[in-house]
């Protein structure tokens, strides 16, 4: 065997652990979601994986110290890799019909999917530490050099999946690629026998042609799969509920989060045309921020809608976009500015001024980014506005009980820093239903009026919650918010 072989070997087999780990993050947020909960499984099941290797993949190679084994075991873990990317989404499908408890459904998911390989390729560096010892008298450099090198494979991998792979590739070719690379491996592990390597190999490319010509004659059917930088993306046509016309929609982690009908402009949530109250609350208003463009439903509808203003966009995701303009007719228009941003650093940074500012980044209840949620974005928020100024923010969450917990905490968090905020409910006046709510937080003291010559703003400002909100919840800020606490009340 070359000098550096089990060097190479333990390198691209540590880089192969932090690539499955980062992809399953992806294959598990569809179905689990992406909150501190998902992570904190999928984190702990590798590590408990790779604990597991190392003290088997030690025992083994005590019995068995030699290269036809250390190939099996890599191979073992190729082959597990082609399985997750053949069978992830009918199994999480089933498992989350099963387990109701997102703890637990998470956990149970990284353990059946991404514990094997955790622990086949958790046994790789003490083998290859015992073969290497065979040659060797020094004990402990030998194991630290390898177990040096893992890790830097690791880091290799982290750096390689998160900043290049993924962005650039679906999630299931990522996991054909690492099942096809390791298996690559194991035949430079003991190239002896090349039979059950290549006809794996043969396999799996196979199975990732099938799959990528299923994606394409689902893409000329109107789907589209796209993993970007911040999560997976699934692009579909169907036909709304509520109206009966065909829409084309986006899915993000999993959730609806945009619908554009294919023959109209007109609003597919009603939630979104709540917005639209601005000019209620900042009559000729002429300039608005928006916080999270998603497949920009209602951006359009503003440029047509409000001709005397402008528009600023923070949209964290390039990718969406990109795909917005593809698949959403989103155009260019001169009273359009787009940033590609987080919309908490945006607000951090940027020194303009906005009469209306419009926060639609809560995407979902399993999606809810925090920094946006405390009591120093709200300051951020109110210190954009000018004199007067409103800002909207959607809040999917319940009024009242345990599952409204989130909306009392959000609304006593922007009450520290408005001098008004209102509530209205877009579905029901059922105080414990979980629904789009929206909060409306005016920069002025002086009382607003809740009637309007305008007949549509009257059907929405009829929706005022006007019961007294228990103050039962902490006001949120950077150093505590519980929203994880609160997704899992919601879930």
């Amino acid at each position: 065997m070359n000098k550096y072989i089990l060097e190479i070997i333990v390198f691209l087999c540590g880089a192969a652990v932090m690539t499955i780990e980062l992809v399953g993050s992806r294959v598990l947020a569809p179905y689990v979601g992406a909150s501190i909960f998902v992570w904190t499984s999928l984190i702990g099941v590798i590590l408990g994986s790779l604990s597991l290797g190392y003290w088997y993949g030690g025992k083994l190679s005590d019995r068995y110290p030699n290269y036809r084994w250390l190939a099996l075991i890599i191979f073992s873990a190729g082959v597990y890799a082609a399985l997750i990317a053949l069978s992830k989404n009918w199994l999480l499908f089933y498992l989350i019909q099963w387990v109701t408890d997102i703890r637990w459904g998470s956990i149970i998911a990284a353990l059946v999917l991404f514990s094997p390989p955790g622990v086949l390729l958790g046994m790789v560096s003490p083998y290859a530490a015992k073969l290497k010892l065979r040659a060797l008298a020094q004990l402990g450099t030998t194991v630290g050099n390898l177990y040096a090198l893992s890790t830097i494979g690791s880091i290799a991998g982290t750096f390689l999946a998160g900043f290049w792979l993924i962005p650039s590739f679906g999630i299931t070719a990522i996991m054909y690629g690492v099942a096809l690379a390791l298996v690559i491996v194991s035949f430079i592990a003991y190239g002896h026998n090349w039979r059950s390597q290549t006809l794996a190999a043969i396999i799996i490319v196979t199975a990732f042609a099938g799959h990528n010509g299923y994606s394409q004659w689902l893409a000329r059917r109107g789907w589209a799969e796209i993993d970007t930088r911040y999560a997976h993306a699934l692009i579909f046509n169907d036909i709304d509920k509520e109206t009966g016309k065909p829409v084309r929609r986006l899915n993000f982690e999993g959730n609806s989060q945009a619908a554009m009908f294919l023959h109209s402009d007109e609003l597919v949530y009603e939630y979104t045309k709540y917005y639209d109250l601005a000019a209620h609350f900042k009559p000729r208003f002429k300039s608005a921020l928006m916080i999270g463009g998603g497949a920009y439903s209602y951006p359009k509808h503003y440029l047509t809608v409000f001709p005397q203003a402008q528009l600023d966009v923070v949209e964290i995701d390039p990718k969406l976009t990109e795909l917005a303009r593809q698949y959403f007719r989103l155009r260019d228009d001169p009273r359009l500015r787009i940033f590609h941003a987080d919309g908490r650093i945006f607000l951090n940074r940027s020194q303009e001024r906005y009469d209306v500012i419009f926060n639609d980044a809560y995407r979902s209840t399993n999606a809810i980014p925090y920094q946006l949620t405390t009591k120093e974005a709200a300051r951020k928020m109110y210190e954009r506005l000018t004199s007067g100024g409103v800002a909207l923010i959607n809040v999917i969450s319940a009024i009242e009980g345990k599952q409204g917990q989130f909306l009392r905490a959000e609304y006593k968090t922007f009450e520290s820093i408005f001098p008004q905020v209102y509530l209205f409910y877009v579905s029901s006046s059922e105080g414990e239903q979980v629904q789009n709510l929206m909060l409306v937080a005016l920069k002025t003291k002086q009382p607003p009026s809740f009637a309007s010559p305008n007949q549509k703003f009257n059907g929405y400002l009829s929706n005022r919650w006007l019961k007294e909100l228990e103050s039962d919840e902490p006001i949120l800020t950077d150093e505590y918010a519980p929203v994880d606490k609160y997704i899992m009340n919601l879930l």
